[in-house]
């Protein structure tokens, strides 16, 4: 069968005759053909269950790849953690820093690793990072921490989600104690209530140690949520323990305004001699800058205005064994360039949405704890210190970003770096 080149021509084209709208009918219909083979039902780890993979995909080379003899030795180590093992994926980790931080939980010159393939990202965090230490260090605060769950519930009229809303309101200690019931290390500080119509929307705030606590926080809002559809008075006609106002795993206008995670500031002065030997440009050129791109921030409907959180936090992330997936919520923000009243270039970001943990999670597999070694910030005791540091990192790949568009450097550099063959130094 010929291939279709669709890229260029709209399906009601006068040119898709007759033969060409069959043509496409017959790629599009449903097949019932048999399946290539299934692999195992099971969906847990074990050396048998592995091994049958294997067997349906029949890719040797691949099984050598993803199936090395370390990760033959560790693979119990990912019990917990993932569904129908195959082997894992090697990514490259390269490190930024020294980043020094002075702040409420974080006080030390830190090291960074991150996992990434994209070339320049590495280098243009490790230089903002180090123009950030030869400036004194970031200046980071928490300022506030919260994971949301929010239960909906839909009832017949308007009436009687009012009465299940006064009888919720009554029950919030109650609910506290069955909450408290699941989990050690996580709280139940606040639930507010948000009525759109019939429909309720119970919006419950935990605290989560040094968790990113996503499953926790399901687990704990599970009981209540079971607790409730028990005993209201009045019952809905439909409920969902997650009703999609958290903000889990999504950019939102709710989590810029308030927290998802850990909400961190971060600032730094970069004196004006820097700026112009470390960056090769001038304060007001990269305040313009930051002007100009907050307009087309607004413009293209950006939920907070900043260059590329994402990068460096997907790469730390992966390196450090956390959700990657919520860096859909963590790349929103707010960044700021400033010239202050000395002439200085003054430089903040804000971050509402940090989810980061340093136990649970995938924190504790080998080549993630690895890496949380390399920050210092492993265990217990460490969440707090490290959503400071994270905000830290970003704030370096800020800098760095703007400065060398700022400078014109921006295409070069990738050019540069994403082309180099081998250099033996």
């Amino acid at each position: 069968m010929p291939k279709l080149n669709l890229q260029r021509q709209d399906l009601t084209h006068p040119s898709f005759n007759d033969e060409t709208h069959h043509e496409i009918e017959q790629r599009l219909t449903p097949s019932h053909e048999p399946l290539r083979t299934n692999q195992s039902k099971n969906p847990y780890l074990s050396p048998k269950q592995v091994e049958k993979r294997w067997k349906v995909l029949e890719l040797e080379s691949a099984k050598q790849e993803l199936f090395d003899e370390k990760t033959e030795q560790d693979m119990l180590a990912y019990q917990k953690n993932i569904e129908n093992f195959i082997g894992t994926a090697k990514l490259p980790v390269g490190l930024v820093g020294p980043l020094r931080v002075n702040g409420l939980f974080a006080q030390d010159d830190f090291y960074l690793p991150l996992a990434t393939t994209e070339a320049a990202l590495i280098a243009s965090y490790n230089r903002g990072a180090q123009l950030i230490s030869e400036s004194g260090g970031v200046s980071a605060m928490l300022l506030s921490e919260a994971v949301l769950r929010t239960p909906g519930f839909c009832f017949e009229n308007l009436a009687q989600a009012g009465q299940f809303v006064a009888w919720v309101t009554s029950q919030y200690d109650t609910f506290k104690a069955i909450a408290q019931q699941t989990t050690r290390h996580g709280r139940l500080v606040d639930i507010s209530v948000n009525i759109e119509a019939n429909n309720v929307y119970l919006i419950f705030e935990f605290t989560t140690g040094d968790a990113s606590g996503q499953n926790m926080v399901t687990i704990a809002t599970n009981a209540v949520y079971n607790h409730i559809l028990e005993y209201s008075p009045i019952t809905p006609t439909y409920a969902y323990v997650e009703a999609n106002l958290s903000g889990d795993k999504k950019a939102t206008a709710q989590s810029l305004r308030n927290v998802r995670g850990k909400k961190v500031s971060a600032e730094v002065i970069i004196p004006k001699e820097l700026v112009k030997k470390r960056l090769h440009t001038d304060v007001d050129t990269m305040v313009n800058y930051c002007k100009l791109s907050a307009t087309g921030g607004i413009l293209s409907g950006s939920i907070g205005v900043h260059g590329h959180y994402a990068n460096g936090l997907a790469a730390l992330y992966i390196a450090c064994g956390q959700d990657a997936a919520c860096v859909a919520e963590s790349a929103v923000g707010i960044t700021r360039l400033e010239k202050n009243s000395d002439g200085d270039l003054h430089a903040s970001v804000t971050l509402p949405n940090i989810m980061v943990g340093t136990v649970g999670g995938g924190t504790g597999l080998p080549s993630q704890k690895a890496c949380l070694d390399i920050v210092g910030l492993a265990g217990s005791g460490n969440a707090k210190a490290f959503a400071e540091v994270t905000a830290g990192l970003c704030l370096a790949g800020e800098l760095s970003i703007i400065g060398a568009l700022s400078a014109n450097h921006f295409t070069s550099a990738h050019h540069k770096l994403a082309r180099v063959t081998n250099k033996n130094n």
